[in-house]
């Protein structure tokens, strides 16, 4: 071997690093009772039989031979999958505080340091989580304030939709914007115009960051990191898009701190920096948590975008489900303004809704779960730290809970007289203790975007074009790159 060859040295070292991994690696100790799962091989595990784009495919896939809890090797660390509705309504709510941590997630950590809220720990999690739920509901998330400003963004999104005059236009952008300015005024109490050039190089920062950690590259990173900062651009690439977004809510806190009163808080930034003001030194309510917990805020704010794009796709795949949402507007709402106080007299509209967000199925792996002490589950002993990944897919897709489960079936969620009926395994926020803190917000979102879309637009498919329900890769699951044609109504 000529080690004067470059390419030779760096794959030798590469190697090297492969063998330190596998004969290094973290080591359980013998007290413990993983489930078992598929054999895995030396060094790279269970990979070689993962679908690197679509990773929950084969998670779920597995469930049928392994069970609803099993083990899978992602590289040198171990995780434990959870599948069905039963197994993780077992994990996530009658076991809340011993699943709530989250694991070391290699290329998240190392961009976010553990600040923020959504991949935080131990205590930092807790105080991020109480503060954003209070705030959230404070600046109107449920009442009557926040519909208000949904009303408001949803005229926005009517009048642009109206501007394309029936031709065919991409809906990612505009609906990422409307979305996005529910919780920028939230955040900021302001509202950006949607072709405002920094809400959309914000928008592309986060949308781009999700498909990189969501890549068959993200998952090999997050395998093995030491190897993969190296040879793999990855990395560099997310950091140089949140730093950019860094920057641009450093600048907006800072700019706030100088005109701050503690008697007129206007939003969630200046909340947080009152608590910053609060006399004695705080641990947690740091100019890095609160970045980091904005940063979270407005990229989970938008995932409503996803959720509101697969419906306008589906309504446009079953026109007659879509003629049957806007007959029960007409009846129930006319011509006035959607408000959520409808939802309860549209049982239709809200089972199409639910059946949207379990159809969609947008954060299919669920984000993952850490094990916060050893704990027995199901026969098995799982030590504290155990990475776990608490399968949404299978729990939305379920077929004990839903006969039609890989079909497009609003009926799901009504009973034989056309009453709404709840699912216990309608879970697309997850559960437990680090659920979706938006979940009301997003919930109104739906239902007022949703609504007022259909109040006032036919949506048919471009001529000759076909309508295709594969879900993208990544790590949400959203509709392949479309364009739709919203035929005004009024």
């Amino acid at each position: 071997m000529d080690l004067s060859d470059p390419t030779t040295l760096v794959l030798s070292v590469i190697l090297c690093l492969f063998v330190v991994l596998f004969f290094y690696g973290r080591k359980r100790s013998g007290k413990y009772n993983l489930p078992p799962g598929p054999r895995p091989l030396p060094i790279i595990g269970n990979l070689h039989i993962l679908d690197l784009k679509k990773p929950y495919q084969t998670l779920h896939q597995l469930s049928k031979k392994y069970g609803p809890v099993y083990t899978i090797k992602l590289g040198v660390e171990e995780a434990v999958v959870l599948c069905g509705y039963d197994a993780v309504k077992d994990a996530l709510v009658n076991h809340a505080d011993e699943f709530s941590g989250r694991p070391i997630v290699p290329i998240i950590h190392e961009i976010t340091k553990g600040h923020g809220v959504i991949f935080a720990h131990d205590d930092n999690w807790k105080v991020m989580r109480r503060f954003t739920l209070s705030t959230l509901r404070d600046f109107g998330m449920g009442k009557e304030t926040i519909e208000n400003k949904i009303t408001e963004e949803s005229d926005f999104l009517v009048q642009k939709f109206r501007s394309y005059k029936g031709e065919p236009f991409d809906n990612l952008m505009i609906i990422n914007a409307a979305v996005a300015n529910i919780i920028v005024s939230i955040l900021l109490s302001h509202r950006f115009a949607y072709e405002d050039p920094t809400l959309v190089r914000l928008l592309k920062i986060v949308n781009e960051n999700i498909k990189l950690i969501g890549s068959p590259m993200g998952v090999l990173y997050n395998a093995f990191p030491s190897v993969m900062r190296w040879c793999s651009t990855i990395k560099k690439k997310v950091t140089e898009n949140v730093v950019v977004l860094h920057e641009f809510i450093r600048e907006t806190f800072t700019n706030q701190r100088k005109l701050l009163d503690t008697n007129d808080q206007r939003n969630l930034i200046d909340t947080f920096l009152v608590k910053q003001q609060e006399g004695k030194p705080q641990l947690y309510f740091t100019n890095e948590n609160l970045t980091g917990l904005v940063t979270d805020l407005f990229a989970a704010g938008m995932e409503t975008t996803t959720t509101l794009r697969w419906g306008l796709l589906l309504m446009m795949k079953y026109p007659e489900i879509q003629r049957n949402v806007q007959s029960e507007i007409e009846k129930v709402i006319g011509s006035a303004e959607p408000q959520v106080i409808h939802r309860k007299q549209m049982p239709y509209t809200d089972a199409v809704i639910h059946e949207i967000q379990r159809i969609g199925n947008i954060v299919p792996t669920n984000l993952p779960h850490a094990t916060t002490q050893d704990v027995n589950f199901r026969g098995y002993l799982l030590p504290k730290g155990t990475h776990v990944i608490p399968l949404l897919t299978s729990v939305l897709y379920d077929k004990e809970h839903f006969v039609k489960a890989d079909e497009f079936h609003p009926e799901h969620f009504l009973d034989s007289s056309g009453n709404f009926l709840r699912k216990e395994a309608f879970m697309p926020f997850s559960a437990g203790k680090r659920s979706c803190a938006g979940e009301n917000l997003a919930k109104m979102e739906l239902f007022i975007f949703f609504t007022r879309l259909l109040q006032n637009f036919t949506f048919q498919a471009p001529p000759g074009a076909t309508l295709d329900l594969t879900p993208s890769g990544g790590f949400t699951s959203g509709p392949l790159p479309h364009k739709i044609c919203a035929i005004p109504r009024v």
